[in-house]
């Protein structure tokens, strides 16, 4: 299992309870990709750039495409640049992947058979890893738990990202964590135009 794949495994499972908006989801994706790929030394940082290593072949194909859509040519990435690239869509091709894996499936609504319902999580040895690990406050899947608001309370509050006493870790994780705020931004500017917009065609 990677972290990218308990990531979203842990999201589906405390979603109930703690909803995740999908682009924030699909960012930390990405990042968990590259700490992925930080393990598997397919990769390593410079300062924030990503330097590219050998192209592994993994057991996880949303990780082989992770580890060949890397740029291969200086100046090289910036780790928030691939957030951004890497992450668009990225949360609905994890729950895409998980579902053609059989490890969780859509509840139809009731009464509505044929109109897809509730994604729950299968009972499965990978689901029960990624509890484990979540239960265990595993360093890195905590902080990308965390930065998501998965762990409770407003993640917008959070100042700085946990560290895990590695460099490169949490220079990924405070990218992630950048963007996220970014994005959280993003969306409230766009709240406020379109309430200044609103105000405007009610005559205010």
């Amino acid at each position: 299992m990677t972290t990218a794949r308990d990531l979203m495994i842990t999201a589906v499972d405390v979603a109930p309870s703690h909803p995740v908006e999908q682009g924030d989801l699909s960012l930390a994706l990405a990042g968990a990709e590259v700490i992925d790929l930080l393990d598997a030394r397919a990769l390593s940082l410079d300062d924030d750039r990503i330097v590219p290593g050998y192209r592994p072949t993994t057991a996880d194909p949303l990780l082989d495409q992770a580890a060949a859509a890397l740029v291969r040519e200086t100046p090289y990435e910036s780790v928030e640049d691939w957030l951004w690239r890497r992450g668009r869509g990225l949360s609905a091709a994890y729950l895409a992947t998980l579902e053609s894996e059989g490890l969780l499936n859509r509840q139809p609504r009731r009464g509505i058979p044929l109109l897809a319902g509730r994604i729950v999580l299968a009972d499965s040895a990978e689901r029960r890893a990624a509890a484990a690990r979540r239960a265990s406050d595993e360093p890195v899947l905590t902080a990308l738990a965390a930065a998501l608001g998965l762990r409770g309370g407003d993640r917008t509050q959070a100042v700085d990202p946990p560290s895990v006493d590695d460099e490169g870790v949490d220079t990924v994780l405070a990218s992630v964590h950048d963007a996220l705020m970014h994005l959280e931004a993003m969306r409230q500017r766009r709240a406020i135009e379109q309430a200044a917009f609103d105000n405007v065609w009610r005559g205010y």
